[in-house]
């Protein structure tokens, strides 16, 4: 495929989802622009613009500069990615944003697809705003849902709290019977759709799910993660709670919410030519090798396991 040279600001992509990104970008030719608070080292040839995205203030930097792309992996609210486009006006090809499948309602229908109903109470909430205002402001956009990303860099609670009570021969907490079905998607697979839809015209005002193909149980994660640290699944122990009392969404106990989530990531595969490269079990297996083994916890926090299956 040949790449037009496209002059792109990402917010972030100096952690987790924009590390893999920036790469592919960069692979690709494109002129980058980077807008972070400095607090990470940026890739050499490419620009880079310090600040607090959280005021205007604090984006001053970004006054009266114009791109074709601009990517927002980090906007939560409608306020900080509108922020933004006040001061650099609307991308003249697309604005790229990963919003979340935290954005649906509940349902008894799964796998939920870009039409599922949304939850104006959700902590993701804002990312349906921005998808909704991007359309009436007449912004070309292009939105990923991702269900719960993990990988290499992951800085948020993922396949590292399963890893943690493996590798120290704890107990597994497990809600109920461990049959309640998630789905987790590769950092690098978000990121090659993400790299990918910038060349799609009909990527364009498109909103996707994207995460791997199938979902899993409660319980078969955990055993997925005991083989990618080498552990035998037979002697990890698991250990059940009763979940009914504990907000469905909840993810500070337990780092999943624990009700069903599985979306269908067909219009992504169809429209991007797009499939995810890992499975589950090479992922952990990646995420294990390139970040766990490398950086093991010292001292992990199981304090909070005693809420769900006592001391």
């Amino acid at each position: 495929m040949q790449w037009a040279v496209v002059k792109i600001l990402v917010m972030g992509g100096t952690r987790f989802v924009g590390k893999p990104l920036v790469a592919r970008l960069q692979a690709q030719g494109h002129e980058l622009t980077l807008f972070t608070r400095g607090k990470n080292p940026v890739p050499a040839g490419v620009e880079h613009l310090s600040g607090d995205r959280r005021s205007v203030e604090g984006l001053t930097a970004l006054q009266g500069r114009r791109f074709d792309v601009i990517i927002d992996s980090s906007g939560r609210t409608l306020e900080d990615s509108s922020r933004v486009i006040s001061l650099t006006g609307a991308p003249s090809h697309r604005f790229v944003y990963v919003s979340s499948a935290g954005v649906y309602a509940g349902s008894d229908q799964w796998p939920l697809t870009e039409e599922s109903p949304t939850d104006p109470n959700s902590r993701h909430a804002g990312k349906a705003d921005t998808e909704r205002w991007l359309t009436s402001e007449g912004i070309p956009f292009t939105s990923f849902r991702p269900t719960y990303i993990y990988g290499p860099g992951n800085y948020n609670p993922i396949e590292r709290w399963f890893f943690d009570r493996i590798l120290h021969n704890r107990p597994v907490p497990l809600p109920g019977t461990g049959s309640t079905i998630t789905q987790l998607g590769h950092v690098d697979d978000l990121a090659e759709a993400m790299a990918r839809c910038i060349d799609v015209e009909a990527a364009t005002n498109r909103i996707y799910n994207c995460s791997g193909k199938q979902g899993i149980t409660f319980k078969g994660l955990i055993r997925a993660a005991a083989v990618a640290c080498g552990r035998d699944p037979a002697s990890v122990e698991m250990r059940s709670f009763d979940p009914s009392n504990l907000d469905p969404k909840a993810r500070k106990a337990f780092p999943l919410r624990l009700d069903h989530f599985l979306t269908d990531i067909t219009r992504v595969e169809r429209e991007l030519a797009w499939q995810p490269r890992f499975d589950l079990a090479t992922g952990l297996a990646n995420s294990y090798s390139q970040d766990i083994a490398v950086k093991p916890t010292t001292e992990p926090d199981f304090s909070s396991d005693a809420t769900l299956i006592g001391a």
